[in-house]
């Protein structure tokens, strides 16, 4: 059985207004195991998370494919503009297909 990602941290504004450019930041806690260290004589396993998907009202606004040179606990910084009240949902997918979910509101006024 594999553990479930851990929740994503971000941090965003919760109001902004129309057409100004904010900056969005987002943590996830994650080892990002590439499978060539060692625990002695066993290695470890490869846990790598691959992608990084955000969307904007259900629209994507920034899609980040992963490496294995990404670091442990990854953390993003972007901007965006609004127009509108929005929801922003930020999804991390790992290579075993399990994915880590949250979602911000930001109202534009």
């Amino acid at each position: 059985m594999t553990s479930p990602l851990a929740t994503p941290r971000i941090r965003i504004p919760r109001q902004v207004r129309a057409g100004e450019t904010f900056e969005v930041r987002t943590l996830i806690e994650h080892p990002m195991e590439t499978g060539l260290r060692q625990d002695g004589p066993r290695p470890i396993p490869r846990d790598l998370l691959n992608r990084l998907t955000v969307r904007v009202n259900g629209d994507i606004a920034l899609q980040a494919e992963l490496r294995n040179g990404t670091s442990a606990n990854p953390f993003h910084t972007f901007f965006l503009r609004l127009d509108r009240t929005s929801d922003i949902t930020f999804t991390w997918t790992d290579e075993r297909g399990r994915t880590a979910q949250a979602t911000s509101r930001v109202q534009v006024g």
